[in-house]
């Protein structure tokens, strides 16, 4: 504990390989950020994409919490599908809880962890995009946090939402994890290259892949509000 600080906490790798009196908490924290990335409005300055493509690497890790699988397909798909269940869970939480009392958002002061303009942006794309925004969100930044949200506030079909909210879940964690899993293979074998000992470099490109949509989004949208 000596050496924590508090930027770790922006490190996927640091909750992946977590222990508590020397027992790996990894697989439950991985899960907890999951469903409160997607599920908490709070949620979304934590890992999400760089979270599950580490999580791919460390596949084998994370599932021995549980038991030990020899096989390297079944281990990458038991965590994929563990993770797209907690997506799941989020969203509907994400969802309960729009439809309940996610008016109160709209009256609640700005704070650290919540900015009032990220609600009303998911709220403009749910709004463009439809029932696909649940779908488009999963791969966006923030915006997936709120978009679950907006669509429990708008009373969204309970069975069109589960639809895209299953599907959306499904594409995003296996996307992700089975990239992060097969890709460090691809390295290890064929150049030789470790990905384990690059991973500030392959969070920070990450980063830059998933934030890249959202910063050209502000830039059109200051350039035609200056037009």
């Amino acid at each position: 504990m000596n050496d924590f600080h508090w930027t770790k906490l922006f490190n996927p790798e640091f909750y992946i390989t977590m222990e508590v009196g020397g027992i790996p908490i990894g697989i439950y924290m991985v899960l907890f950020i999951v469903f409160a990335e997607t599920g908490l409005f709070a949620g979304f300055f934590l890992p999400g994409d760089s979270l599950l493509f580490l999580s791919g690497i460390y596949s084998r890790e994370l599932v021995e919490t549980f038991f030990l699988i020899p096989s390297d397909l079944s281990n990458v798909t038991i965590l994929a599908l563990l993770i797209a269940t907690a997506a799941t869970l989020g969203n509907i939480f994400g969802y309960w809880f729009g439809a309940k009392s996610g008016q109160f958002l709209y009256n609640k002061e700005d704070s650290f962890f919540f900015k009032k303009k990220y609600l009303y942006e998911s709220q403009a794309f749910f709004e463009k995009h439809g029932g696909k925004a649940i779908i488009f969100a999963r791969f966006l930044p923030i915006v997936r946090t709120f978009v679950p949200i907006i669509a429990g506030i708008v009373h969204m079909q309970k069975s069109k939402f589960m639809f895209y909210n299953v599907l959306s879940s499904i594409l995003w964690s296996f996307l992700l994890v089975f990239a992060g899993h097969y890709l460090y293979g691809f390295f290890n074998e064929e150049f030789g290259i470790d990905l384990k000992k690059h991973i500030e470099k392959i969070i920070l490109i990450l980063i830059a892949v998933t934030t890249f949509p959202l910063v050209m989004k502000a830039i059109k949208a200051r350039k035609n509000t200056t037009d």
